[in-house]
């Protein structure tokens, strides 16, 4: 494989860093860099300066965990959200996946990943415990368990339940529209809110 010439070190170190983004190869990070390149000072300076404001600014909510401008999201801070209502995802995409079907009007509560042995991830490491408090000071009536069809969201669900077995709370996941395998976050709109609205019982099998 020839070894990619570049007449700037400044650009290599470029490409490298774009480089190291999900799904960006080098040849398209090198198109990237490049496009950059072409563009005005002031554009490139406000797009660094809109990633590093981000980095440096951005906030996890204090309640569910999502990202947020503040410590406390819009979502959590809603008069009109059904606050008996906790949908646990994974993660923040599938809030917005979620939030897109226009079809859930409840609160969330993001795990930040799932129980993943293999990978190394208990349930220690990721927020299950702070949905346990939530629901321990009352007045949550059901949770969703909206987590990917597979394994390890299955394993992660059972975890969950145990875990609230002993309140007086709902527990449904959401309807097997969702292919068994799929992530949650991939799934059409259409789809994904209707497996919201014909959620069904966990049976914690």
């Amino acid at each position: 494989m020839i070894q990619q010439q570049y007449p700037s070190q400044l650009l290599e170190k470029a490409v490298e860093e774009f480089a190291k983004l999900p799904g960006i190869g080098r040849k398209t990070a090198l198109r990237l860099v490049l496009h950059l390149l072409r563009q005005e000072t002031n554009d490139v300076e406000r797009f660094a300066e809109a990633v590093t404001r981000m980095k440096h600014e951005v906030k996890h909510c204090r309640v569910c965990h999502n990202i947020s401008d503040s410590d406390l999201c819009p979502i959590c801070g809603s008069p009109q959200r059904d606050t008996s209502v906790i949908c646990v995802v994974e993660n923040i995409r599938d809030v917005m996946a979620i939030e897109n079907t226009a079809q859930y009007n409840g609160r969330y509560h993001v795990l930040g990943g799932i129980i993943s042995p293999m990978d190394g991830i208990g349930p220690s490491d990721i927020e299950i415990e702070s949905l346990v408090s939530r629901v321990a000071e009352g007045g949550v009536a059901e949770v969703i368990l909206a987590l990917s069809p597979t394994m390890e969201g299955d394993t992660t669900n059972f975890y969950i339940s145990r875990k609230l077995a002993a309140y007086d709370v709902k527990l449904s996941v959401i309807a097997r529209g969702i292919s068994v395998g799929d992530e949650l976050e991939y799934a059409d709109e259409v789809t994904l809110g209707r497996s919201i609205l014909n959620r069904i019982p966990f049976e914690g099998k």
